[in-house]
């Protein structure tokens, strides 16, 4: 019989690695650069005994290269709060307005998507709930990826779409908000106790594509949170089994930035000039029209190119951000 703490030795071990996966993540890069900056050093050495102009365009085509790999481990230097390093769940709601902020929630879910696809991190869309003439009520997404959370929680806020709504007859502009949460994908190595007793579970039908099976059992899991008042749903799986599992996790997730949402608020009652980066306030306005305008209000960066935006390219916000932010610890 296997001893007893043969498990736990084998947990340990993967956390180790893991770890050690993580700090090499870190190093790699780094000393890559330095080797580079050495050889560099070498051909400007060798410059200082005659002229070369080979030589010399070689160089400053290198000395060009280094510069956006510094700026990017600048950047991931500023990743440095607890749960950077974690995926990241993202949770998009329309705010009031029917269909006009549903379809703009349906946007931003395809933004994120987007977001995701150009850096080669896994997505998956864990919960969609369409709404009644297009858009979504809800969505959930799942991006896995180094660092994917600390990126991420730039996008936490309220997002502000002003446009001439395709569903007015009368061509008016309008004004829509959608809310985006951001938390932490979290694992076996964070200890979030939820009763069974506390969570009511209520089942039904998945809604989408997906075949006969989707529309003929009650796959999708809806859990909530007695206590928090906290509600997740997964409609993903085929398995009921397989997308409770996956609410709970949700769930876990959502618990786990509460718990850091209140520590946050005891720390700004200490803090009183600390900036507000709440949930709740409006980060970021999209305009499409009477000109095109992409603003984010806690940095004042601004781009013309709105569709570039909504095609995934957030980087330009989420940088600025980290420059402005980054070092703050959560």
């Amino acid at each position: 019989m296997a001893n007893p703490g043969f498990w736990n030795d084998q947990e340990s071990a993967r956390e180790i690695i893991a770890e050690t996966n993580r700090l090499k993540g870190w190093t790699d890069p780094w000393e890559k650069l330095w080797a580079r900056v050495e050889e560099l050093g070498e051909l400007a050495a060798l410059l200082e005994d005659g002229e070369d102009p080979a030589l010399a365009e070689e160089l400053e085509r290198e000395v060009q290269t280094i510069g956006p790999v510094l700026e990017e481990l600048e950047l991931k230097n500023m990743l440095q709060g607890p749960d950077d390093f974690r995926d990241a769940l993202v949770t998009i709601h329309p705010g009031a307005g029917g269909t006009e902020s549903q379809d703009w929630a349906e946007m931003l879910l395809r933004m994120y998507v987007r977001w995701g696809e150009r850096h080669g991190f896994e997505v998956e869309l864990l919960d969609r709930q369409e709404g009644e003439e297009a858009g979504i009520k809800d969505a959930t997404l799942e991006i896995r990826g180094q660092y994917a959370y600390g990126f991420l929680k730039a996008e936490r806020g309220v997002h502000r779409l002003v446009r001439i709504s395709p569903f007015d007859s009368a061509a008016r502009r309008h004004t829509s908000f959608v809310s985006v949460f951001v938390y932490p994908s979290v694992d076996d190595t964070i200890d979030i106790e939820v009763r069974e007793e506390d969570i009511e579970m209520d089942v039904f039908r998945a809604s989408g594509a997906g075949g006969q099976h989707v529309n003929k059992t009650s796959s999708a899991v809806r859990l909530r949170h007695l206590p928090s008042g906290i509600v997740v749903s997964c409609q993903q799986e085929r398995s009921q089994h397989k997308n409770r599992a996956t609410a709970m996790k949700m769930l876990k997730a959502a618990l786990y930035q509460r718990a850091l949402e209140e520590q946050e608020r005891e720390k700004a009652k200490l803090e009183s000039t600390k900036t507000d980066i709440a949930f709740g306030s409006q980060i970021r306005s999209y305009v499409f029209q009477p000109y095109t305008m992409v603003n984010d209000h806690r940095t004042e960066l601004k781009v013309p190119d709105v569709q570039r935006v909504m095609d995934g390219d957030l980087d330009p916000f989420i940088q600025a951000y980290l420059r402005q932010f980054g070092w703050e610890k959560e």
